[in-house]
This record gives structure tokens, sequence and C-alpha cells, in this order.
């Protein structure tokens, strides 16, 4: 007798387990019925052969057209070369050594492999292929919809097919596996939806595209309801922790931050200021997002809350993502505070504190100081990166932790943070990736938001173009120029790349299949290894900016090095700085006015918009440069020209969410690893999104909350098992 729990090695042996395990992250009965389809086919129907891209891995739903077997000319053996076709476009499938020759003109077939061109035309090779038999299939996709799983190289979608199968072959076997209904009966009365067991039989078995429909809302609805209940407990059960007070006292730390700030705040600066300051004020212990966007001054509104806490008591820790970006951090807030943050020291205020830094490159006597300084509380501000996070790292009276760039930490490591502090630490999480209401609602729904969208006067705005070089390869010399023209004029330039170089295989794992006897590979026009920043930084000394002062950063080099490289930019000894993506998040240097993205379709919107952000951060206006190889006419094309258009974080974060690959967001990749979120979309779900997480609230509220809905209660509980997996992947 089957279950939910039951491991799938009982149901498919032990090879196809571990494969459907370690490629899809299927390992229990339940997670099988959750693989839903990734698409539907009838015969003669199906995704058009002409949208697909080279590189996909996919099942396709064809019929021969034409087939032939030759011997190859420099090789033994032979070739088998087969086209298919679905009634819009067609395809070349090409086997060697005889395997399946037998495939005759006119049959019908599924075909699984990884697309890719030879001589303009989309191809697979050697792909895995199932014959659809009439005589024996037709009662079962003739006319119904066909379902077409998410596979991987070893477990093909009729491999998951069968699977299903043999854990049920009627509705009356499913509603007997499925009989806890996790939504309660007068929820799915109020809005309409089907039964559970009705919604997973009709999704793995339509008959119609209403079924499948009506399956998806129901199905969407149960992923939904369980985020919002958990998210929902996780607020409430911070607000019940037991916080400590740090009320606004107009000691010497906080008066002397704003003393020091050398620009008036934004409006939007001291509003949010204002709010966390009442929060922090209070015994029940804040947890907020501010998000905004590069640039609008978020570090200072941070500063503010940390100097508040510190004059109140506390110690506040900030949680940098990077090593560059803490020391940039702990540099910036020691000048500003002066000998008010050189508190022990000969020429410190003992009225002030000690800003301490501690990452994990930190020498062993460095990091022994800094840890007992941290202990002794005599550290009024510690700022780090995961080290902080490390055992051994004990605070005296941790009262607010300021974790930067969320993006960059899951949330158990923000969590680990917190559990450092005596009693609840209050909390601030910020992000300058723009963040839509769907995400604000999900990945970081047990925060509330706060928003800056306003600049700090002053600053010189920044324009961006796309440099199309394999179109207009003269672009990329007038864009040499124009770094050239922007040092002349005393301002600084970055140049930012995909890879550091020199990596003994750097490119193993971007060829193509070789092509039969010996030719290249089938994509002709496959992509080369993406630009590394060293071969450009040698490439620009020796030739368009030979002169001038070109230094590399990058993740490989010792953090002493980076320190004095990024302390040697900001001091303008460096004219050129070619660098990886650690420039990508909060390094400023107002000086800086170019930004030069080499290989920019590589990138995501996100880090574009970050990377963009490095520059134009004085009164100067800024540049940035998009350079790719990519037609302008491609979806890829299309989206640098939508991020060269605006600078609006708001609108860029929605184009994020509508150009990621599924399951990039809230969920595992087709195969990727387990996850609870499989259907729901932040893009077209955000009204079932808002309406789940109101009727969470109002169950929790409800006298005997979560636990008046044992189903629903046990679905939370799985969710939280695994440990929140889809959070802490996005």
């Amino acid at each position: 007798m089957l279950s939910l729990g039951t491991p799938l090695d009982r149901v498919v042996g032990a090879r196809t387990a571990k494969a459907m395990a370690e490629q899809l992250g299927l390992r229990t009965v339940r997670d099988l019925l959750r693989h839903y389809p990734a698409r539907y086919a009838r015969r003669g129907e199906m995704t058009k052969l002409t949208d697909l891209q080279v590189g996909d891995r996919v099942t396709v739903l064809g019929q021969v057209r034409t087939s032939s077997t030759r011997a190859m000319k420099q090789k033994r053996g032979t070739i088998t070369e087969i086209t298919v076709g679905d009634g819009a476009g067609s395809m070349r499938l090409v086997f060697f050594n005889h395997k399946h020759a037998h495939l005759a003109v006119g049959a019908w077939g599924l075909f699984a492999g990884t697309v890719s061109m030879w001589n303009g035309q989309l191809q697979f090779s050697h792909p895995d292929c199932q014959v659809l038999d009439e005589a024996t299939d037709a009662d079962r996709w003739a006319t119904a919809m066909l379902p077409i799983y998410p596979a991987s190289k070893n477990v093909s979608s009729w491999v998951v097919q069968k699977a299903l199968r043999l854990v049920f072959e009627t509705r009356e076997q499913l509603t007997e596996l499925l009989t806890d209904d996790p939504l309660p009966a007068e929820l799915r009365a109020r809005y309409g939806l089907i039964d559970q067991d009705r919604a997973i039989w009709d999704k793995h078995h339509p008959e119609t595209d209403e079924d499948v429909v009506r399956a998806d809302e129901r199905l969407k609805w149960d992923e939904a309801l369980v985020l919002q209940v958990t998210l929902a407990a996780r607020r409430r059960a911070a607000a019940l922790e037991p916080g400590i007070a740090r009320p606004r006292r107009g000691g010497a730390l906080a008066d002397a931050v704003d003393a020091a700030l050398p620009f008036e705040l934004t409006d939007g600066q001291r509003e949010v200021g204002e709010a966390l300051a009442a929060e922090i004020g209070r015994e029940q212990p804040m947890h907020r997002l501010l998000q905004g966007e590069v640039g609008s001054g978020k570090t200072v509104v941070a500063l503010r809350a940390m100097a508040q806490v510190v004059d109140a008591g506390g110690q506040a820790a900030l949680l940098a993502p990077t090593e560059v970006l803490a020391a940039q951090h702990a540099r910036g807030i020691a000048a500003l505070l002066g000998p008010l943050g050189r508190a022990g020291e000969l020429d410190g205020d003992p009225a002030g504190t000690r800003v301490t830094l501690l990452t994990g490159s930190l020498k062993a006597a460095a990091r022994r100081t800094a840890r007992a300084a941290v202990a002794d509380g005599s550290a009024g501000i510690v700022v780090g990166t995961h080290a902080l996070l490390s055992e051994g790292v004990d605070f005296a009276d941790l009262g607010l932790v300021v974790v930067d760039e969320q993006h960059r930490f899951g949330v158990e490591q923000r969590d680990a943070l917190r559990a450092k502090g005596q009693r609840a630490p209050h909390v601030l999480v910020m992000t300058a990736t723009p963040i839509p209401r769907t995400v604000a609602m999900t990945v970081y729904g047990d925060l509330e938001t706060l928003t800056l969208r306003q600049l700090p006067a002053g600053r010189g705005g920044v324009s961006s173009s796309v440099v199309p070089v394999r179109e207009k390869p003269a672009w990329l010399g007038r864009a040499w120029e124009r770094v050239r023209e922007e040092v002349a004029a005393g301002r600084q330039a970055y140049v930012v790349c995909p890879r550091i170089g020199e990596e003994p295989d750097a490119a193993a794992d971007l060829e193509g299949p070789d092509g039969e006897d010996g030719a290249p590979p089938e994509d002709g026009d496959e992509k080369r290894p993406p630009l590394a920043v060293l071969d450009v930084a040698r490439e620009l000394r020796a030739g368009p900016l030979a002169g001038l002062r070109v230094e590399v950063l990058h993740g490989r080099m010792s953090a002493e090095d980076k320190e004095a490289r990024m302390r040697a930019f900001a001091a303008r000894e460096v004219d050129v700085l070619v660098a990886t993506t650690v420039v990508e998040v909060g390094v400023d240097v107002p000086n800086a006015t170019v930004m030069v993205v080499m290989d920019a379709d590589r990138f995501g919107v996100s880090q574009l918009h970050q990377l963009r952000g490095r520059v134009a951060r004085g009164k100067h206006p800024g540049l940035c440069l998009l350079v790719s190889e990519a037609p302008t006419s491609s979806s890829t094309g299309t989206r640098l020209a939508q991020v060269a258009a605006t600078t609006d974080g708001f609108e860029l974060a929605r184009l994020d969410l509508q150009t990621r690959r599924e399951g990039d967001v809230l969920g595992a990749a087709q195969s990727g690893s387990r996850t609870t979120v499989r259907l729901l979309s932040l893009l077209e779900d955000e009204e079932l999104i808002a309406t789940a997480r109101v009727e969470a609230a109002a169950i929790l509220e409800a006298d005997l909350g979560v636990a008046a809905h044992p189903e629903l209660a046990a679905a939370v509980a799985e969710l939280n098992a695994d440990r929140a997996d889809w959070l802490e992947r996005a």
C-alpha cells in the first residue's frame, strides 16, 4: 500500500529513483504527484519548433518526414539522419551506428534532447525517443492531451509518465492516496475551487484545456496559501519575541552622524528614518525590508539607526555580502564618525564607540582582537561578512542587525545573526534591487516593507547605450575613445567582465557536441567563452587604453590586495578598473563616471542595473555602455535595449521577472532541486497571492489558528521541514 511519503525506489526501483532524486529532486510519491507537466501536446500540435532556442533541453512531439542512413566519411560506422515536423516547422535528428534507423516515415514519436544548430537548421544529436504505437496508444493520445513532463538527461518525460502509472491508474486509486486536503472546505467553496484529488488527476490526465485551467487554479492556491501561512506565522512569532526598546536619546553618536553628513538628507530619508527610529524605540523587535533605487542613500539611513541603538547602550551589526563592500562600509563609517568611532584609542573620544571590521580573511591576531571587542561591547558598530555568523563571535548586547543586499543571503543566515543577541534584536534588511509587490509578499513575506525612491540632490545621472559589436564593430572603438575622454577630464572608469580568466578549463563546459565526421559543433554560431578580466585588461593596456593606468580587481585576489586596489581607485591612482561583479554591490567612488560592461548579455537585468549604479555617484554625469554580440533584433538584444532605455529600478525589476527562466525566483529549474512551488507565477498570480495573504492572516487570527485546519497545518509543517528551501534560493 503506497502513501504520499513512500520512497520512489519502492515504486520504480533503485536505479531510476536515484536518477529522479539527483536530477529532478523527486524522492517520494508526493514529489512525483507534484511533478506537473510543463505543457501538453496533441497529435500534430506542439510548441512551434521555430520557437526553440539553441541550448534548450526539451521534449517535442513530431512526425517522421524523412529518414536516411549512410556510412560516415572519416570514421567507422553509420549515421542516420531523420527529419521530424510538427505542422509549423521541422528539425533534424542525428543518430549514430544504426540507432533508430528503423523509424518509419509517418511514425509519430516523442523526442528529447538538447537543441543545437547545424547549417542553419535546428537539430538534436542522438536524442532519446519513444515511438508512439497508434495501435496500443491510440486511446491514450489520439484525442486526449499528451503531458510533456520536465525531464533531465537520464529521466525522460515518458519515464515520469510510466512512474505515475505505477502509482495510480485510476481516479479512485488517486483519491485513496490523497485523503487530506490542505485547503479548508469553506475556502474551497468561497472561491469555487475543485477538490485536490480532482485537480491532480486533471493536471496529469486532462481531456480539455479547461481541465488544466481549473486544476492550475486549485493547485496554485495550495502553494500560495501554504507559503503565506508560513510567512504570516514567522511574522507573528517574531512579533511575540521579547526584545529591548532602544529609544532615540539624542546621544553623541546620533548627533555626530547628522552633523558630519556632507549633504542634506532627502525627504524620503527623513521619513524612513523617523519610521525606523520609532520602531527601534519599541520592545517589539522590528523586522523591516528597506528597498530603494541604486544610490538612494539606504546606507546613511541604516547608519542613523545604528547610531540610535549604540547611544541606547546596544551594539549594531552590519552584514555585507562581500569583503570589498564590508571594508568600504567600515572605512566610510569610521571616517564619518571621526574620533567618536575610535573610542579607546589615543585620539579617540571616550563618549563614542569603536567601529570594528570582522571578515574571514583577517589574520588570527586581528581576528582575536576584533572578537574580543565584540564580546566585551567596546565595539558598538561591527561590520562584517559571513564571518559574523561563525562560532566564537559573541556579542555583549546585540540590538540591531542590518543586512545589506539581502538577495546574497538566505533567511537562515539572517536568523543565525539574530540568534546572537541576548534578546531578539531589531532587524533591517536592505536591497538595492527594487522588488515587485508579489516578490515582497513571498520572498520577503516575513518582513514589512519601506521604500526609498528619491535620489540625493546633485547627482549627475546616467545615460546608457547598447554597443552591438557584431553589427557595428566601430562602436566599440568609439566606446574606448569615450573612456579616454573621461579620464582626460579627470574622471575614472570601470570595465566589467563575466569571468576572471586563465582558468585551465574555462571553456570546457561551453564546447558543443562534436559534429559528424569530425566537423565543427552543430551550432555553427557556438558561443565563445565569456570575456575575462585578465585578458581584457592585457588587451586594453596594449591597445585602445595604452598609457592609462589600468588595473584589475577580482575574487581570486587576497582580501588585502582587493582592499589596496579599491583604496587606490578611490584615491584616483587608477584610471580604469577592469573587474568582475565584485564591484556590483555598494562600491562607492563618486569620481567614476563610465561603466563599460563586456558581454552584457551574460548578465541579468538586476545585475546590469546594479553595475550601472556604480557610476555618476557624484556631481558629474555618467555613461553606461552595454557591449554585446547579441543581434539587436534578438530577445537578448531587446532586453539590453530595455535596460538602456530606463533607470527606473522598479520597472526593471518587473522586466527581470519576465526574462528569468522557469524556477529562478520561487522554485528550482526543471532539473534542479526540491521545491514546494511549481506553478505559482509572480507575474501572473499577483491577485491570487495577495488574496492568499489575507486568508492566511485570517486563519492565524482565529481562535485555534492553523490548528483548526490539521491538513493545512501538516502542509505548512512539511514546508518548514524542508527548511523553506524556496526562500533560501530566492
